[in-house]
């Protein structure tokens, strides 16, 4: 959530933040009405207070001059001020709620370095590898999957619906090696501390990564009082983990990484990758988050999407990094960049992680602060996540990519010792 001072002695570059992102400025007007509202509030009820001051010196002067009458009158004529004050108060209270509500349905200010546009305008910034060349028609992952067996999307959908999938066998298998492989490279080479988050959520924690309010109808519900959500992404659990704590600078920065199951309703995306794993229900990933101090979160950012990138390398997947447009970055992020990999089957990039610095704008609304040293004010950490990565867009990319002409698929070297020695998935 942007800061309240920042938006109101900000407002015009904040609108232009928003025209740059094409997000509607209706709530930008709103939260200056609110604001006006407030300040008028405020000015009646300062006068008021000046004059109920007054009016108390006056009564305490008329009850030593022993005129008592006129100053029960007084006194009367006071206590209708203290009612009008109250009013006032509570008008100044709903006035700033108000405020808030509409702050949290903002976006965040995007970074000057983003590049203003929409999607046309995103900016590759690299390339690594080259593209498989085939000597015959490559298939997608689905067709190679259902054919070597390892693939059900039709039980899948029988017992669930659709946008679910069923891996079998060596598919299960190269799926929990990705898992480990990953896992593995990160909080051994990359330095990162795992964790094992709870999978369900409260209100606060989605409230506090801004998936609530804005994106409400994305998260699937629990139907009890509880008022619980499964996680669209670890980022939700782990985020909020220091949620409403204050951490000590020496702590920063704090580098984590969790792999979990990640479920979304995917509102407003129907037609979108019907075809296949590429946009379910439910997935799964392994998430790297970090806490920064604010002079070093850029850094940070460039250290994390590296560190998502070397996995890629790691499995030899031809990928691309670009940098969102101002129109295409998330919600909350300030700086996004995108780690596309190449799919065969489309002839193009597909992104299969995205990993961004969201400044303060998670960690103010989550209250997650930290201190410097010598007692010092508490500020706001910046937070930043990415996907390290997504498994089942990296399991579609790897049965793509080291297909055969057989239809079977080589294993790529890294994730053999993960595989128990297997070199190549073929046809039961």
């Amino acid at each position: 959530m942007l800061d309240l001072n920042f938006v109101r002695e900000n407002l015009e570059r904040v609108r232009a933040a928003l025209e740059a992102r094409r997000f509607p400025a209706d709530a930008l007007d709103k939260f200056a009405d609110a604001d006006a509202e407030r300040r008028r509030v405020i000015a009646e009820s300062d006068s008021l207070n000046a004059e109920r001051n007054a009016a108390s010196r006056e009564i305490g002067a008329l009850m030593k001059e022993g005129k008592k009458d006129e100053a029960e009158a007084r006194r009367s004529a006071v206590g209708q001020l203290k009612e009008r004050i109250a009013e006032l108060d509570r008008a100044r209270d709903e006035a700033e709620a108000r405020m808030r509500e509409i702050l949290s349905t903002i976006p965040n200010v995007p970074s000057e370095s983003v590049p203003v546009g929409d999607e046309s305008a995103n900016r590759e910034e690299r390339k690594w590898g080259q593209s498989p060349v085939f000597d015959f028609e490559p298939q997608d992952h689905v067709d190679l999957g259902t054919s070597l067996g390892i693939l059900d999307l039709e039980r899948a959908a029988k017992i669930a619906s659709a946008r679910f999938a069923i891996l079998n066998g060596a598919g299960a298998r190269l799926s929990r090696a990705l898992v480990d492989f990953m896992l593995d490279v990160h909080t051994r080479e990359h330095g990162y501390t795992e964790t094992l988050p709870p999978f369900i959520v409260n209100e606060q924690s989605l409230f506090g990564t801004a998936q609530l309010p804005k994106f409400k109808g994305d998260q699937f519900k629990l139907e009890d009082e509880r008022n619980l959500y499964l996680i669209p992404t670890a980022e939700v659990p782990v985020t909020n983990y220091y949620r409403e704590e204050i951490l000590d600078a020496s702590q920063l920065p704090i580098h984590m990484v969790a792999y979990t199951p990640c479920f979304r309703s995917e509102a407003g995306s129907y037609g979108r990758d019907t075809r296949g794993i590429i946009r379910q229900h439910q997935f799964e990933k392994v998430e790297l988050v970090k806490f920064a101090l604010p002079e070093n979160s850029y850094a940070e950012l460039d250290a994390l999407t590296r560190n998502a990138e070397t996995i890629l390398q790691k499995l030899g997947l031809h990928h691309r990094v670009v940098t969102l447009a101002t129109g295409d970055i998330g919600f909350g992020a300030a700086k996004t960049y995108d780690l596309e990999v190449w799919l065969p089957s489309q002839n193009t990039f597909r992104e299969i992680s995205s990993c961004s610095n969201y400044e303060d704008f998670q960690a103010r609304r989550a209250q997650i602060r930290f201190r410097r040293a010598g007692g010092a004010k508490p500020e706001y950490v910046h937070t930043l996540n990415g996907s390290g990565l997504a498994i089942g867009r990296t399991w579609v990319a790897i049965l793509e990519n080291y297909q055969q002409q057989d239809g079977s698929v080589i294993i790529p070297e890294v994730l053999r010792p993960y595989m128990n020695g297997m070199e190549k998935i073929t046809a039961a």
